[in-house]
Order: structure tokens, then C-alpha cells, then sequence
């Protein structure tokens, strides 16, 4: 009887920006699970670098809101690995702030973060993969924020409906060497939940609202972009994968005065 034989991946360089914790470590170890080279980087020198099967992640100190320390990032990028097949844009965040008390300063911070440092990012990893054979890929983190209203986050929410925008404009423009996508997460369980929904009670409230009962997991998002970055979506481009677990109940559906017999009638 002839073995079965494993089918087997070729090892790539991955490039994950915040991706030492919460959602972006998620990311990093689905990468590092498949056998990839995952350079992850950040402001700081994380106290535990993700990793995988062995495998664990490479860093690189960059503040990607300095665009001359996105340069240096790709140099030093360049030096130690000589190609990048896959940019995940993940570095990005807010925190909770009304739009009509927050600072024009503070509006101009979270649009930086959220939507030039992940463009200047895309722009530097774009030159290096249109010089490669196999081209590359380009996936941004945007989120649901993009798509609903966003309050207490509005500025964050309008950056990231400007990501979604960049996905289909690049996807033009850089085809077809390099393919961009998007995947937008909705709510997700990280070391940081309680600061968005309180304590334990709070983040089971959250879930009751998810039509699959549950926040997505970090490896969730993570599974998502290495798919998005694999053979078996070659011909996916331009396009934006919304992770919500089913979406969000609608208000009204509790609100309304109308019993479950008189809706089914």
C-alpha cells in the first residue's frame, strides 16, 4: 500500500507589524505554524516574541508612525532576509474618545496610526515584491468600525473605512505582481478585552450579541490572513473579508413591541 505523503509549503518571509501581541501575536503564530519566517516589530522589545512548531518570530524596533523608521525597518528587513513575500498591516488601535471632547492633536494621532502608517508601509513593501518573481501579498487589519457606526471611536472608525478604500485602489494599481486585501474583524478577545468590555460579565454580554455566541479569537484573524496570503486565494484581490462571527443583532429586533407569532405571521 503506497504512503500517503504530506503535502508540503514553501516557507516564506512574513512581516507582521504589531504582531507581538493580542491580535497581531495571533497572526504571527498562525504564520509560524504553517512553517514561515515571521519578522513581527514594535516600539519596544516584546518580553516573549510569538512563536510556533518551533518556530518563533524575529523582531524589529519600529515606530511605524516615523516614516524614516519604516525605511530603516525595510532595510534591516532586506538585510537579514533578503525578500518579503507577505506584509500584514495590523499595528493599529484607539483608544475610547467622544468625537466632540477629543483634540483635532488626538484626531490627527489615530488617523496616522490607523491609515498613513499602514499605506507608507504597503508603499515600501510594494516596491520590494514588484521586483520579485513570485510578487507577494498585502493584507490590511482593517475592522467593522469601518462599516457601522463607530461612537467613542469616530475618527478611528473613519481611518479604517480609508483602509478599506486603499485595499481596492492598490489592488488596481499594483496588480497583477502584488495582491492587497483586507480583513476587518469584529469583536475580539485579546489580553486587552476588559479595557473595550469590562470584566468577565461584560465580555459574555458581547458574546450574546454575536450570532455564533462568542468574540473571535486573535488565531481566528490569524487563520484568515494566511489563507488570504495562500495559493488557494490566488485570484482574491481588492477585496475585504469581514470576520464578525454572523454580524450584529439589530436594535429594533429587541425593541420592537411585536411578539415572535404576530413576526412569523
Amino acid at each position: 500500500m503506497a504512503r500517503k505523503t504530506e503535502r508540503r509549503v514553501q516557507s516564506r518571509v512574513v512581516l507582521v507589524t504589531g504582531g507581538a501581541k493580542g491580535v497581531g501575536r495571533g497572526i504571527s503564530e498562525r504564520f509560524l505554524a504553517r512553517g514561515d519566517r515571521v519578522f513581527v516589530c514594535g516600539r519596544t522589545q516584546p518580553a516573549q516574541l510569538p512563536h510556533a512548531q518551533g518556530q518563533t518570530a524575529e523582531f524589529i524596533a519600529c515606530d511605524v508612525r516615523d516614516a524614516g523608521q519604516i525605511e530603516k525597518l525595510f532595510a534591516e528587513l532586506e538585510r537579514r532576509a533578503g525578500a518579503l513575500d507577505v506584509l500584514v498591516n495590523n499595528a493599529g488601535g484607539a483608544p475610547y474618545a467622544l468625537a466632540a471632547e477629543a483634540s483635532p492633536r488626538f484626531h490627527e494621532k489615530i488617523v496616522a496610526l490607523n491609515l498613513l502608517a499602514p499605506l507608507h508601509l504597503a508603499q515600501q513593501a510594494n516596491a520590494r515584491m514588484q521586483r520579485q518573481d513570485a510578487g507577494g501579498v498585502i493584507v490590511f487589519i482593517a475592522s467593522v468600525s469601518a462599516l457601522r457606526p463607530s461612537p467613542g471611536s469616530a475618527a478611528y472608525g473613519a481611518a479604517k473605512a480609508g483602509v478599506l478604500s486603499l485595499v481596492q485602489s492598490l489592488a488596481v494599481e499594483w496588480a497583477p505582481k502584488v495582491r492587497v486585501v483586507a480583513v476587518s474583524p469584529g469583536p475580539v478577545r485579546t489580553e486587552q478585552a476588559h479595557l473595550h468590555y469590562g470584566d468577565e460579565a461584560g465580555v459574555a454580554a458581547v458574546a450574546r450579541t454575536i450570532p455564533l455566541g462568542r468574540l473571535a479569537e486573535p488565531r481566528d484573524v490569524g487563520e484568515a490572513c494566511v489563507w488570504l496570503a495562500s495559493a488557494e486565494a490566488v485570484y482574491v484581490s481588492g477585496s475585504n473579508l469581514v470576520l464578525h462571527g454572523g454580524g450584529e443583532r439589530p436594535a429594533f429586533l429587541d425593541a420592537a413591541n411585536v411578539n415572535k407569532k404576530d413576526r412569523a405571521d
